[in-house]
């Protein structure tokens, strides 16, 4: 029995290469600023959708929201094997928290129709909330399973699966529709595929094209650039090479729970932590030693 999958993955800063400009006045991510990358665990949430889709048949869709670069993490589902790919992308949506993310992500998998899996990894690095794959599955009306570990079996609309409770795992049964995420040591990633790298590497959304056009010819005037825009347009989808891209309307969003009107979480103060303690402190390999260390611990608040 084939199923079809829906896996949210996102475009995030590189937090192991962040500079002084990473936030703006307003408490926002000043992603302009910032190196991006595909999502650690949304990796992990893509091979899961795309082993599903090797056993069982179906096919896998990758969504997407954010600005026209995030057409970059829609090619890599497409080079590791996606069948789809979808950008949300609309300045309205922008600074947009975690509650009216999933809203936006919501109805876009309802836009996409009948659904049997939804895929997330099981948080963001940008912002380690986990928050959006258990708002989606409400918002959606489906039952979720965090922390999945791996897929033990699916027949017919029954799907058992083992998640990660922290101390041990536990076996779930659940019926379809499900939302799921998915940790680090679920499975490991595929590798693109060199083959779907050569036929898909010039896929574009077309909010991406204006940029690159602007970039290719630095002196051409609105309407030469406007011309050019048209026909890579019609190139690309004359080559099925033009990605889908949708804005809040296409998804029938409801425009006062997305963007800053939407999100109720507000950053008061940001702040830089610096570590300016120097040296070390040497402690006997012995029963007292250990005892002092912890106590020491325990009074600096490290512990307990």
């Amino acid at each position: 029995m084939p199923y079809h999958s829906v896996v949210c993955v996102k475009q995030v800063p590189d937090t192991a290469n962040i500079s002084a400009e990473a936030m703006k006045e307003d408490g926002t991510v000043n992603r302009a600023a910032l190196p991006t990358i595909f999502n650690p665990e949304d990796l992990h949430a893509l091979e899961a959708a795309l082993e599903i889709r090797d056993l069982h048949g179906g096919t896998v869709t990758a969504i997407s929201m954010g600005p026209p670069k995030a057409g970059d993490v829609l090619r890599d589902c497409l080079f590791r094997g996606a069948d789809r790919a979808i950008l949300i992308t609309d300045r309205r949506a922008a600074a947009s928290d975690t509650l009216a993310t999933s809203y936006i992500l919501s109805q876009a998998i309802k836009t996409i129709g009948q659904v049997d899996f939804v895929f997330c990894g099981r948080q963001a690095i940008d912002g380690d909330t986990a928050q959006v794959g258990p708002q989606c599955a409400e918002k959606l009306g489906f039952p979720q399973i965090t922390y999945l570990e791996q897929i033990v079996s699916i027949q017919d609309r029954t799907a058992r699966l083992r998640r990660n409770t922290g101390r041990g795992w536990e076996i779930v049964e659940v019926q379809l529709p499900v939302l799921v995420t998915v940790i680090e040591t679920a499975n490991r990633p595929r590798y693109p595929a060199a083959k779907r790298i050569m036929r898909l590497k010039h896929a574009r959304v077309p909010s991406e094209l204006p940029g690159e056009v602007k970039a290719a010819l630095p002196q051409a005037t609105d309407a030469e650039i406007e011309a050019e825009v048209a026909r890579r347009t019609a190139d690309l989808k004359a080559r099925g090479l033009l990605l889908e891209q949708w804005n809040l309307d296409d998804i029938g969003a409801d425009l006062s729970r997305c963007g800053m009107s939407g999100s109720p979480t507000k950053v008061y103060r940001i702040q830089a932590i610096v570590l300016k303690k120097e040296g070390y402190t040497s402690v006997p390999a012995t029963e007292p030693g250990i005892r002092q260390l912890i106590h020491e611990l325990v009074v600096d608040r490290t512990l307990g």
